[in-house]
């Protein structure tokens, strides 16, 4: 168990996973005296909504701590952001953190990813593979809340793959061409892969130790869904990305023959 990171699991004993874990907000009261960072400015680079988009019938792992305290996406000597370069050019921290605590946050992050490793485990000894989708959103309109988006450049959909093994790729293919049929906002939907982002941490470690029985695919959904300046939510659109993540369910149970029992 963590110490000063909040996450929730909910295990539905099925082979599906769905991970959100920039969602987070919170701070611990132990480090929030340390902060430098604006609550503004953290939300702003947080990933917020994406533990509603994760809220599918399959199993959930979603980190209610912000990554300004600790990000779970970043390998263990980044997971602090000490420096600015870490963090979009943020001054995170007031002062340099007390040992004790560094020390803390860092036990956390090992914690969390040797019970992430017992749940993929799981995963595996009770169906013979596992398969997770990585929700995450990202900003589009760094200049100010209305800059028009450079779309070439931003997928609406940036799929994380680059760390998944081959014989995973005709599953991508499968999931891609399915919200490719589907729309989104009342448009056809902009899906690519590898454009803006290949995968986090947690996608090249689970791929990478546990790659030959399943992958993590990264979701990265512009925040159109959004204002990413106020944190202003459109709730229709939040509703459209979460039933669109629920309509490729079935592509996942049908790849794999899963019959849900």
């Amino acid at each position: 168990m963590s110490k000063l990171t909040r996450y929730f699991i909910k295990d539905l004993h099925v082979p599906f996973w769905a991970f959100a874990i920039h969602d987070g907000h919170q701070v611990d009261p132990i480090t929030e005296p340390y902060l430098e960072v604006s609550e503004e400015n953290r939300l702003r680079e947080e990933d917020p909504f994406t533990a509603v988009f994760a809220e599918l019938p399959i199993s959930q792992f979603v980190v209610g701590t912000s990554r300004f305290q600790l990000d779970i996406n970043r390998k263990i000597e980044d997971a602090v952001y000490l420096r600015k370069d870490q963090a979009w050019g943020i001054h995170v921290w007031k002062d340099s953190l007390p040992e004790n605590i560094l020390a803390e946050l860092y036990q956390d992050h090992k914690n969390i990813y040797n019970e992430i490793d017992e749940l993929i485990q799981k995963s595996i000894a009770d169906f013979g593979y596992f398969v997770v989708y990585d929700i995450h959103s990202y900003n589009a309109k760094r200049n100010d809340e209305f800059e028009q988006v450079d779309t070439e450049a931003n997928p609406q959909i940036n799929l994380g793959t680059a760390y998944i093994q081959e014989k995973w790729k005709p599953l991508v293919a499968e999931l891609v061409n399915c919200i490719s049929k589907d729309t989104l906002y009342g448009e056809p939907i902009d899906i690519r892969e590898n454009v803006k982002f290949k995968g986090g941490y947690l996608a090249q470690y689970l791929n990478a130790k546990y790659g030959d029985k399943g992958c993590v695919i990264s979701f990265e959904f512009r925040k159109d869904f959004m204002n990413e300046w106020t944190g202003t939510p459109n709730l229709e659109r939040i509703v459209e990305i979460k039933q669109l993540l629920m309509n490729s369910l079935g592509t996942l149970k049908k790849h794999f023959n899963y019959d849900g029992r």
